[in-house]
């Protein structure tokens, strides 16, 4: 995934699915929309004051799901 498509994940109203403590360090998991329509799982963490992306990656089954079941 680009990395544009990682901000646009963060910035189009994504959904919140997971937090986890990984090593005392806060992870996140949303799932969102790229501007292109892509459904995209993203994980990232706040390091030294700023957003550092993980991983992004095609939404799975039950995170499409999810995603599609939020209410409006």
């Amino acid at each position: 995934m680009a990395p544009a498509e990682f901000e646009q994940v963060l910035n189009n109203d994504p959904i919140d699915l997971d937090f986890d403590l990984i090593n005392n360090e806060a992870r996140y998991r949303p799932v969102g929309l790229t501007n292109g329509g892509r459904l995209l799982s993203a994980a990232w963490t706040i390091r030294n004051g700023k957003v550092r992306a993980i991983a992004a990656f095609l939404a799975s089954v039950s995170d499409r799901k999810a995603f599609l079941e939020k209410p409006k």
